[in-house]
């Protein structure tokens, strides 16, 4: 397995001893690369086939940031671009070329991660919204375009997840956040990776197109 990263190879790092403790017959490799460049993302790819002397046939596209909480007209051009460039642009980069293996081989999984944002849209976050829900349409095309080589094609949205893009959030917000679930708590990585687990699996290969909202029933 792949592990990508941009600058924290420590993070990388950590997670592939972790991963190989768990599964003593895997092997995991982390790449870094800045999927912001096309060319970056080519040489992404190229060192993970020749280092598993084969094209790629899951690719999770999970790279993204987020803008603070702000008005659409405190949202500078320059910080929408900056946005749309990894969480859009990235994403389109990554299924590019990641798609010629899979048709090849007749099989492929792609599993992108939008937002409940994505879905709904969130006050004060226009610009994450749009950028979300653009992965939606991007992954329910594709999965049309790539469907009939055998390639399936899923997104998943979550909610108010336990992680570091929101730690930034006070004990009293997360539990306000908490409240507007139906579940009344935060979701948890874990879950979140489940989603991924089953789109990238032989099970899904008749789901395709789809959003699974991980959100606790926001």
């Amino acid at each position: 397995m792949a592990l990508h990263y941009h600058a924290n190879r420590s993070a990388a790092e950590a997670l592939a001893a972790e991963l190989s403790l768990a599964h003593p017959t895997g092997i995991f490799v982390p790449l870094a690369a800045d999927l912001r460049e096309a060319d970056q993302a080519d040489r992404l790819f190229s060192q993970a086939e020749a280092h598993f002397s084969r094209g790629i046939d899951v690719l999770v596209a999970s790279a993204g940031i987020a803008l603070p909480q702000q008005l659409l007209q405190d949202t500078t051009p320059a910080q929408f671009d900056a946005l749309f460039a990894l969480d859009v642009r990235a994403v389109y980069l990554c299924c590019r070329r990641a798609l010629p293996a899979m048709l090849r081989q007749k099989y492929g999984r792609i599993v992108t991660i939008s937002s409940v944002w994505g879905v709904c849209g969130g006050s004060c976050e226009v610009a994450y919204s749009a950028a979300k829900a653009a992965v939606i349409g991007l992954t329910k095309a594709l999965a049309k375009e790539a469907g009939p080589s055998g390639v399936t094609c899923n997104c998943v949205a979550p909610g108010w997840i336990e992680s570091p893009m929101n730690a930034h959030l006070s004990p009293a917000e997360q539990a306000a956040f908490a409240q507007g679930t139906a579940v009344g708590r935060l979701g948890r990585p874990a879950e979140v990776a489940a989603a991924v687990r089953y789109f990238a699996g032989e099970d899904a290969g008749y789901t395709t197109g789809q959003v699974l909202a991980v959100d606790g029933g926001m």
